[in-house]
């Protein structure tokens, strides 16, 4: 089978978790609907336009390679909005609109926002059904000339290097991994990259090459890019190398 596949990096990067009140926390590594959101980018589809969101989510089955999560890093914030009542029955689809009010009627709020340094991993997608009118190749051209600006989870967090998208033909995820070339990597001394991921990552009952360590629920299944919700679903990881052992150890 045909597999696309693309590398991310950037000094700092950010794949939102549940946020709840003032705390923005970040996995590790990007979700499905991260990949699929930044291909959709590439391609220039709009936010709004649900319906070529959803073809692309019934098109493509999406893995990812995590070779290094990065560290943590958690910046403090204090943000200035207007309390809720000054905003009920006033229009305020961006910021600027919502700043908007007297000077005397802001507040302050206290926040805090993880990013992951130094982060690095490889995505993967292939084609459930050639019906969607979804095409690898188009997606891959899409990535190296984007529409729009692509980031890794905020739009503080520019890759650093090009994302190199190349299609393969390989029996599965892992197998297109040992296909693909990623050249400018070499020599770079402030990214070590191990010889194989640390983990991967899937969403659906699929061959990536590897055996399933665990499952976890991830709340990260695209539901409307428009009003900005997500639903529950499965991910499938595999633990790989020092990852595996340490997880063998903890269990015994």
């Amino acid at each position: 089978m045909k597999v696309l596949v693309f590398r991310l990096y950037a000094p700092l990067a950010s794949w939102g978790d549940v946020a709840v009140g003032e705390f923005r926390p970040s996995n590790g590594y990007p979700g499905r609907s991260a990949i699929l959101g930044l291909i959709g980018a590439a391609l220039g589809v709009a936010r709004d336009d649900q319906v070529r969101h959803d073809q692309l989510d019934d098109a493509l089955s999406i893995a990812v390679a995590v070779y290094s999560e990065g560290s943590l890093l958690r910046d403090y914030h204090t943000v200035q909005v207007p309390g809720s009542s000054d905003l009920k029955g006033r229009p305020h689809a961006t910021r600027a609109d919502e700043l908007l009010v007297p000077r005397q009627q802001l507040k302050t709020i206290l926040s805090s926002r993880d990013y992951r340094q130094d982060a690095l991993c490889v995505a993967g997608a292939w084609l459930r059904s050639p019906s969607h009118g979804v095409e690898l190749e188009a997606i891959s051209e899409a990535l190296r000339k984007p529409r729009f600006a692509l980031y890794l989870g905020r739009k503080s967090c520019p890759p650093a290097l090009p994302l190199l998208p190349q299609v393969v033909e390989a029996e599965n995820f892992r197998a297109a991994l040992s296909e693909a070339q990623f050249p400018e990597l070499d020599g770079l001394d402030s990214i070590t990259i191990p010889e194989q991921p640390q983990r991967v990552a899937w969403a659906e009952d699929i061959d990536v090459g590897w055996q399933q360590s665990f499952s976890v629920p991830r709340k990260d299944l695209p539901l409307s890019r428009q009003r900005w919700q997500f639903g529950d679903r499965i991910e499938r990881v595999a633990l790989i190398g020092a990852a595996s052992a340490l997880n063998e150890r903890e269990d015994d």
